[in-house]
């Protein structure tokens, strides 16, 4: 099933109409997910439309399939789920007439997911297990192997060149002895026997014709070596770069793997082939100040990149209280031993982080720390304990910006020396964005300052530079992953969801078409209160957030709560509905509420819907959300039509008054009431 489990990585950020066109009513998204390992198991590109001799075939398949789906809702312990996969089961079998419908059906699903997972490479690597996971981020052993061999075929030159110089040396020294005796003879009238002489002639021009050759070659070969290299490390660097750019997503709830050892190691490797290169160049017979330039600058870019901020610090910090940060140098094995290196924090605004300017611009406490190295670990980290920002100079905002706006980040400094390197360097890093509040009330709205910076800026962007609108289906899987990361929940919002909250940001509570392409602003998203409502769209957004966190997770999960819908929408699902019919909405009135709208008869004998009025944090920490469903006596059925005893029987608390006490008081439990009194006290008579 790993096209599956890959597919789950891509669905939330796809839209709305694409999922519709991929999974139908006659294949629902379902069917995928629970078969999912069996279909990808099954030989569905065999079938040919034309080859009618394959029906049987298809229609064993089909069998199999409604099986399947049976078996699963006999061993499900979720009601919702388990009635779900009966109603799907049942309405497989329309394909009994033309099973060879269903194996095309699924064939062309399976075509469609490989090739959005392949306009999407980016997001596999996400579905991989832990230990591929990380090789992501491995260096490409090919290339560094090249690498190597090409830096000792470098040094064989080199070798073969000291050999034959050395040959080259002792031909000469006896060519010029030979020359000298040769003159004696000719002098005492003696014939000189040439024959010797010649043949050291030719040993000597054939050394040096060698030696040239030789020589050549090496540096022929330390141009390919160096630009190999080039390329290697550029790989490198794009990894670093998205390494820092999904732990910058991580905020907003995209998967991101932390585990920086690959890196580190293919950092350390390069280091490693540089300084051999670099060595190679000196002992070249004649410099070769090209190849030396090249060498020092992707040495100082290498020792620059290696720095990466490991824990980043909050991104929302208020004044005054305590926070920690650490950063991690790859090449931490590699710095010269000696003076420890001390790293300096200091805070930036945003236009000091475009410049990576050196005032600093709030006053930090704690704000140096040692570069120390773990053995165990194999990691060189600085860690800044209890840091804490004293005080904070703002810059001039324009119009009507707010403090909670401003982005700052935190810079940090050092200077650091690598073995086998001749000059120290002084390396530089930026944080993520963080907004600086002093109260806590500031907190929400600094939240979605930096949302907004982590869901819509450019990976390549000048800091902290982000559009002011976004497309809706943007907006969309932000919201979507946000609230499935913070919930801490595989459920995400369905259609219905995604589309009352495209009415709801748009104010466009009448209009059922695709909300996709239309943009939507900052403004709108938090600066602007919502139409009749004192707060903004994220804060009431993230109110839902907190509210599913702490209190209804395990329902949200479950499929009981039905969640975002508008008014009209209800009215239109639940009109046809017999009386007592219910289901579970967020409150669009106020912040952090949960609703229960159900179908009540009217005055008139016909049915009305009514809106039970919203429990909020406090309302569920008094009563659970389960005793309260048991509590109201007169909504039976969940929407559709599930007995609401069956399907939140497991929420129901057993908690019976006691019989007797000592105290001497009257027991009180406390039960809902809807209409008239909220609050209803049963007393119990001690006796």
């Amino acid at each position: 099933m790993a096209q599956w489990t890959q597919m789950k990585q891509l669905i939330p950020y796809l839209a709305t109409q694409i999922l519709n066109e991929l999974y139908s009513p006659s294949f629902p998204m379902d069917v995928r997910c629970y078969l999912a390992n069996w279909i990808e198991e099954q030989r569905w590109e065999d079938f040919e439309p034309e080859k009618v001799d394959q029906e049987p075939q298809a229609l064993t398949l089909l069998d199999q399939i409604i099986s399947c789906l049976q078996n699963l809702a006999g061993q499900n312990p979720n009601v919702v789920e388990r009635m779900r996969l009966q109603r799907i089961s049942r309405n497989m079998n329309m394909f009994r007439s033309q099973p060879f419908q269903l194996v095309l059906t699924v064939r062309d699903v399976l075509r469609k997911e490989r090739e959005l997972l392949s306009q999407f490479p980016g997001l596999a690597r996400f579905s991989q297990p832990p230990a591929q996971d990380s090789m992501a981020a491995a260096p490409p052993t090919r290339d560094v192997d090249l690498l190597v061999l090409k830096v000792l075929e470098i040094q064989d030159c080199r070798q073969q060149i000291h050999q034959l110089q050395e040959e080259l040396n002792w031909e000469r020294q006896n060519y010029e002895s030979m020359q000298g005796e040769n003159y004696q003879r000719h002098t005492n009238g003696m014939d000189p026997s040439m024959s010797e002489v010649t043949k050291l002639q030719t040993n000597i021009k054939q050394h040096e014709y060698n030696g040239q050759v030789i020589a050549k070659k090496r540096v022929q070969l330390l141009q390919e070596a160096v630009s190999s290299l080039e390329k290697c490390q550029s790989r490198l660097i794009n990894r670093i770069k998205a390494w820092r750019w999904e732990q910058h997503q991580a905020t907003i709830g995209h998967p991101f793997d932390d585990n920086l050892s690959p890196l580190q190691t293919w950092c350390e490797q390069l280091l490693g082939v540089n300084g051999k290169l670099r060595q190679e160049v000196m002992l070249a017979g004649e410099p070769i100040p090209e190849l030396q330039e090249r060498l020092g600058r992707l040495l100082q870019t290498l020792i620059q990149s290696s720095l990466m901020v490991d824990k980043q610090p909050p991104q929302v910090i208020k004044t005054q209280s305590k926070f920690s940060t650490t950063v991690r140098y790859l090449l931490g094995e590699k710095v010269a031993p000696g003076k420890p290196v001390l790293f300096k924090a200091q805070i930036i605004t945003e236009a000091q982080a475009r410049n990576l300017g050196h005032e600093n611009v709030g006053e930090l406490i704690n704000n140096t720390a040692i570069l120390e190295h773990n053995t165990s670990g194999k990691s060189t980290c600085a860690t800044f304990r209890n840091m804490s920002i004293k005080k904070i100079k703002r810059a001039d905002r324009k119009g009507s910006e707010s403090v909670t706006e401003e982005k700052f980040a935190l810079f940090f400094t050092t200077e650091i020396s690598i073995t086998g390197c001749d000059i120290p360097y002084k390396i530089q890093m930026i944080s993520v964005p963080v907004v600086v509040i002093v109260h806590g009330s500031q907190d929400n709205n600094a939240l979605a300052t930096i949302i907004w910076d982590c869901a819509f800026s450019e990976p390549e962007r000048i800091p902290f530079l982000v559009p002011e609108r976004v497309p809706w289906k943007q907006m969309c899987r932000t919201l979507n992953s946000k609230f499935m990361s913070e919930v801490g929940t595989q459920r995400c919002l369905d259609n219905y969801n995604q589309h009352f909250l495209a009415q709801k940001i748009f104010d466009k509570p009448d209009i059922a078409g695709d909300y996709s392409n239309m943009l939507v602003s900052w403004a709108q998203f938090n600066k602007e209160v919502l139409p009749g409502r004192p707060f903004t769209f994220w804060q009431w957004f993230d109110g839902v957030i907190e509210l599913t966190k702490k209190h209804l997770k395990s329902y949200w999960s479950d499929g009981l709560i039905f969640g975002f819908i508008g008014k009209q929408h209800l009215h239109l699902i639940l009109k046809d509905r017999p009386n007592g019919t219910f289901l579970l909405r967020f409150s669009d009135s106020e912040i952090g509420g949960i609703t229960i709208a159900y179908v009540a008869p009217s005055e008139n004998g016909g049915q009305k819907i009514q809106n039970i009025q919203p429990s909020t944090k406090r309302d569920l920490e008094i009563r659970s959300l389960g005793d309260r469903i048991q509590d109201i006596d007169f909504i039976t059925h969940v929407y559709p039509d599930l007995p609401k005893n069956d399907v939140f029987r497991k929420y129901y608390t057993d908690n019976p008054l006691p019989r007797d006490t000592t105290s001497g008081y009257l027991v009180v439990s406390i039960q809902t009431k809807v209409g008239g009194i909220w609050w209803h006290l049963g007393h119990n008579l001690v006796t």
